[in-house]
């Protein structure tokens, strides 16, 4: 049933979206669609909840623990993009529909990317031992690119304003894209410390 409601409501949008369409998507009668969930509001929260942990424990599970900073922040990126890429229903839900929802669906939004940044926060912190640099800043700025990236590959070729069609931006060379941004200043600072 969320699977069912994560399609419907990514690719017509919340307000457009019905609960009759979304129970004849799942093959599940509407009343049935309310016996778990009261409303579409709740509805579309739980979507949001289930596609938020999804990409959150996905990039989590990819990176190594012991490994080195730039082997972590590859792996975390291509996890980030890898999922987005495989789940467009779900990015979409999450970047374009949740967000632009308001309240309080954007909070739902805004907790998965708080999560993010704390955990690249630490990352960067752990990395840069003692170095002097503003992790969170620095996790801030990576998320945000990683997000605006994403929003790019995962755009039909053409379709998005400002998209030109970019042949072979699958999940690792958008990571690979990300990586040669934002590497050589990141190693810079961690060769400070």
């Amino acid at each position: 049933m969320l699977g069912a409601a994560v399609t419907t409501f990514a690719r017509r949008g919340y307000r457009a979206a019905s609960m009759d369409e979304i129970a004849e998507q799942a093959g599940v009668s509407k009343p049935l669609v309310y016996l778990y969930l009261n409303s579409k509001e709740e509805l579309f929260i739980a979507c949001i909840q289930r596609e938020a942990a999804a990409l959150d424990t996905a990039v989590r599970d990819s990176v190594e623990p012991g490994a080195g900073p730039e082997r972590q922040l590859r792996s975390g990126l291509r996890a980030f993009f890898t999922h987005t890429a495989e789940h467009p229903d779900g990015w979409a839900l999450l970047y374009r529909q949740a967000r632009t929802q308001g309240e309080p669906f954007a909070r739902e939004v805004d907790r998965l990317r708080a999560g993010l940044v704390a955990y690249v926060t630490g990352l960067v912190s752990a990395a840069a031992g003692d170095a002097d640099c503003d992790a969170a800043g620095i996790a801030h700025a990576l998320v945000g690119a990683a997000e605006s990236l994403a929003d790019w590959a995962n755009a039909a070729p053409g379709t998005a304003p400002g998209t030109a069609p970019a042949p072979g931006r699958g999940p690792h060379e958008t990571a690979s894209i990300l990586m040669s941004f934002a590497w050589p200043g990141l190693e810079a600072l961690l060769r400070r410390g």
